[in-house]
């Protein structure tokens, strides 16, 4: 059982919503990924889904895009991630760990080498964004061998059918992206999402959570209150890019992550 299952049982036994910010690992700097991993926690950060750098993030917007290219820039590999993940957990034992990202990283690496050094640096779930659920079966046996969650994500064209077979496939929660784009574009239909969530409560009794368009306490908090959970991506790597052009000092950091801080407020307040 990854860490992913009492963190989300716990939520809902106390009526708490998830937090969950994204962040590209390597940016602004390898060095400093696990301070700001930390800094998340400590603003009220319950899971940390940590991106896999790869040069073709297809539905990612320029925020994101842009975080991508300085870690590459930088030199960080799919082995500097788990190398990442171990540093954490030397002082955090509890947060999970999602790490988000294509599939061609893992392609190269082969699944079986990934899972290995997954489970080696205690990595509780993992959410490839262009693997079609109905093709992911070798790596989602092989994630479920040693207790890692395979994470999925829903649209809002996904058709029921095609919704439960998803589900079929997806542990520890299931990521609902609100909008029809990128990341970073504005959530405007919130309609359309509560209908949405309506139906996947039909199909599953997984935690939902939004991601997609939230970028500030507002918004997280309607969507925290049609859901189990916000992750909040675009608006925080926007403030974790300031510290690329600066000398980079813990109290930076701390400022750089404050958005997490009010958003957990906003949306403890439902």
């Amino acid at each position: 059982m990854s860490r992913l299952q009492p963190v989300t049982e716990r939520a809902k036994r106390t009526g708490s919503k998830l937090l969950i910010p994204y962040l590209v690992a390597g940016d602004p700097d390898k060095s400093h990924t696990v301070n700001i991993m930390h800094s998340l926690v400590e603003k009220g950060a319950d899971v940390i889904e940590l991106g896999i750098p790869f040069s073709d993030p297809s539905s990612d917007g320029p925020v994101i895009q842009r975080a991508v290219e300085r870690s590459l820039e930088n030199g960080t590999s799919l082995n500097d991630i788990f190398e990442i993940a171990v540093e954490f957990r030397k002082i955090d034992c509890s947060t999970p760990i999602v790490l988000m990202g294509y599939l061609n990283p893992l392609e190269i690496m082969g699944y079986d080498l990934f899972v290995k050094k997954a489970l080696e640096a205690s990595i509780d779930g993992v959410l490839i964004v262009d693997m079609p659920p109905l093709e992911s079966k070798e790596l989602h046996e092989k994630l479920q061998k040693v207790g890692i969650d395979t994470i999925f994500l829903v649209a809002p064209t996904t058709k029921p059918s095609r919704a439960k077979e998803i589900i079929s496939k997806t542990t520890g929660y299931l990521y609902y992206v609100s909008l029809k784009g990128i990341t970073g574009a504005a959530l405007t239909d919130h309609a359309s999402a509560t209908e949405k969530l309506s139906e996947l409560r039909e199909l599953t009794n997984l935690p939902i959570v939004i991601g997609f368009g939230i970028k500030d306490g507002e918004s997280a908090k309607k969507m925290a209150q049609i859901s189990d959970g916000v992750v909040i991506g675009s608006a925080l790597i926007e403030g974790i890019s300031s510290l690329s052009t600066k000398v980079i000092t813990q109290g930076l950091i701390e400022k750089s992550t404050e958005l997490v801080k009010s958003i957990r407020y906003s949306i403890d307040s439902i």
